[in-house]
């Protein structure tokens, strides 16, 4: 089978499939338009998240067998159509849900800390103790909002905390012992740490908003490494100009473009003008599940589905 390489990936996925016995071509500078015009000779693609894979693009690609999307989820593919067309999709959350797990981690010790703030002030020769005292986590609530691969993932790492872990999700029967699973009014009810978990799908855009934030109990501490989509960033300035959010880690942003590679078009909104100034938030470039260990282990993940399938 010949196969398109859309993104770069690590160099073991080309490697490997060549050993399978698989023809690679690697193309990433085409526009859509030129891809669409030569996929009718491939079998499969790979790709990260340059571009979206819609109806023209299937309709195009007529002897497609497989998707590699060499990432966690599938919303840049319209996978109900490429399905109907008998196109075997593959995605690897089980390649990046350790560094999700760690990331998340890390922004929640950080906000506690005030780590980011402190650094900054020491390096601009501040040294203030009192205005930096931090709080723990230990007797916390932490609130895991998905629980699927990277929700597990993290409440795997606060197994070393004496904290209490409750997760929601659609899914019943998906709780386990890191994590109780508990409707959505008692998750509102107890939480101290809101941590998202889940997928860009149409039941998740938008879903952090006035009307979740008030509707939980306590001032809490939001954490977001899965998509920005999910959060109204609005609602959430307002909430944390409020006090009603305590703190964020935004990995992600509604802001973000599809490809992930450069974050704005136009002028900063104002929300975000907020977010950057203010020294309870956190933000990284979408690297929650960007690591040196991640990129191979995605990789991997991918071939072997495909050799699975297909071999």
């Amino acid at each position: 089978m010949k196969v398109l390489h859309l993104d770069t990936n690590h160099e073991l996925l080309i490697d490997q499939l060549n050993a399978l016995g698989f023809e690679n071509h690697e193309d990433y500078t085409s526009s859509k338009t030129e891809i669409e015009a030569k996929m009718h000779e491939y079998d499969g693609i790979v790709l990260r998240s340059r571009f979206t894979i819609d109806k023209t693009f299937l309709d195009a690609a007529s002897h497609l067998k497989f998707i590699g999307r060499v990432g966690a989820g599938l919303e840049n593919i319209d996978c109900d159509y490429a399905e109907s067309k008998g196109v075997f999709l593959v995605s690897a959350p089980e390649g990046n849900r350790n560094a999700v797990g760690e990331h998340a981690l890390g922004m929640l010790l950080s906000l506690f800390n005030k780590l980011n703030k402190a650094d900054a002030e020491v390096r601009a020769g501040k040294w203030l103790r009192e205005a930096n005292r931090g709080i723990e986590l230990d007797g916390r609530t932490v609130g895991l909002i998905g629980y699927g691969n990277m929700g597990k993932a993290f409440a795997k790492k606060l197994r070393g905390f004496d904290v209490e872990v409750l997760c929601y999700d659609i899914k019943d029967g998906v709780g386990d012992d890191n994590a109780k699973q508990v409707s959505l009014a008692e998750f509102q009810d107890k939480v101290d740490v809101v941590s998202l978990h889940t997928p860009q799908t149409p039941l998740t855009l938008n879903m952090i908003d006035r009307n979740f934030i008030n509707q939980v109990k306590k001032p809490f501490w939001l954490i977001n490494t899965a998509r920005g989509k999910s959060v109204v960033t609005q609602d959430l300035v307002a909430a944390l100009q409020s006090g009603k959010i305590l703190g964020a880690g935004l990995d992600v942003l509604e802001y973000e473009k599809a490809s992930f590679e450069t974050l704005f078009s136009t002028e900063l909104p104002e929300a975000f003008k907020y977010l950057i100034e203010a020294e309870n938030v956190l933000l990284t470039p979408h690297v929650a599940g960007w690591t040196v260990e991640s990129k191979e282990k995605l990789a991997q993940t991918i071939v072997d589905k495909i050799k699975a399938k297909f071999c």
